[in-house]
């Protein structure tokens, strides 16, 4: 198999060997879910996630912590604590773990999140650090907001446009080639801040998101980057879906950098983006408050019934809607490691 997220027919035959018998378990694992909930006391349910990074090496330890925290927001949960198990190659400094460290207290910091637990290693055979990390939070029964909540009628929102996460990792882990293909170091240099602006961390817009309207679904698109995540609502919801390509924003540093290594930003990890699918009549409020706190957003399409597939509307007509087996990162890396 190739480097990338498991083939999504395959993960549901594994899923089902091990069914859940624990009637506590609200939401378990599931292609297209972001996060695990479970019944705790009362009203009070425990939401919890685990995420790797395996593509970034700078700033590895922030990425963890937000991609994690992500997951458990578009959930509807408010991310607490937070655990990573950290593995280093052999040859990497007591200040290069240092570093990390304080990468992880810094984003941690800027959530009001506890780092509370892990585990640390000097791996054999590894090349580059390697974060799982895990994030557990906290949401009352009413606010747990899943991917299989995607209703026909909805129409599909997207923030601040993509792709960022995938952007940023580029001009982190490959300025090399993208000066040698002509980008301005001043470009790359901006494309390398879009971890911090705009951020990869969609929590705040999640959360007024869904004190502003009737959410029904909320999706962090992240590893096979936008289209695999709608891809992912559609087959949680079992819906179809109607997508505008000109109307979902690419950012400028995204498309140059994406041409210059013959990508496509349609497949490019994309966390920092929010999808959410809520009623029509509800779109425009939504919209107007996201971008009155300064996140701009988007009506991108709707969601349809199954029965209609998922259409991807072009300035050539419709057609069915492109897949990525992989992300275009991990198409990129295995392409130059080849």
């Amino acid at each position: 198999m190739e480097v990338g997220k498991l083939p999504a027919d395959l993960l549901e035959r594994l899923l089902a060997k091990a069914p859940i018998k624990d009637s506590r378990v609200l939401l378990g694992p599931a292609v297209g879910e972001d996060a695990a909930v479970v019944e705790m006391d009362g009203d009070r349910m425990l939401v919890v996630k685990t995420d790797p990074v395996t593509f970034a090496t700078d700033q590895i330890g922030w990425y963890s912590v937000h991609v994690n925290a992500n997951d458990i927001a578009v959930t509807g949960a408010i991310p607490k604590w937070y655990l990573a198990t950290l593995l280093v190659p052999e040859g990497l400094s007591e200040d290069g773990v240092a570093e990390i460290f304080d990468q992880i207290a810094a984003a941690c910091r800027s959530l009001g999140v506890s780092l509370i637990g892990g585990h640390t290693e000097i791996t054999y055979g590894l090349e580059r650090p390697v974060i799982m990390g895990a994030m557990l939070g906290e949401a009352k029964k009413a606010d747990i907001t899943a991917t299989s909540g995607a209703q026909v009628g909805d129409r599909i929102v997207l923030t601040k446009g993509i792709a960022i996460e995938g952007t940023a990792v580029l001009a982190r882990e490959a300025s090399a080639a993208l000066v040698a293909q002509g980008l301005e170091r001043e470009s790359i240099e901006c494309a390398r801040n879009y971890l911090f602006d705009p951020g990869i961390s969609v929590i705040a817009e999640a959360n007024l998101a869904r004190s502003t309207a009737t959410v029904h679904c909320m999706h962090d698109p992240t590893e096979g980057g936008l289209i695999t995540g709608l891809r992912e609502i559609a087959k949680a919801a079992r819906v179809g879906l109607r997508v505008e390509r000109e109307k979902i924003p690419i950012l400028p540093e995204s498309h140059n950098i994406c041409e210059a290594l013959g990508l496509d930003p349609l497949g490019l990890l994309a966390s920092g983006a929010l999808v959410l699918t809520l009623p029509a009549a509800e779109v425009s409020q939504v919209i107007v408050a996201l971008e009155q706190s300064g996140v701009p957003a988007f009506d991108i399409g709707e969601i349809t019934a199954a029965k209609e597939g998922l259409v991807f509307i072009t300035k050539a007509g419709e057609q069915e809607m492109p897949s990525f087996e992989r992300d275009e990162l991990a198409r990129y890396f295995s392409s130059i490691a080849a």
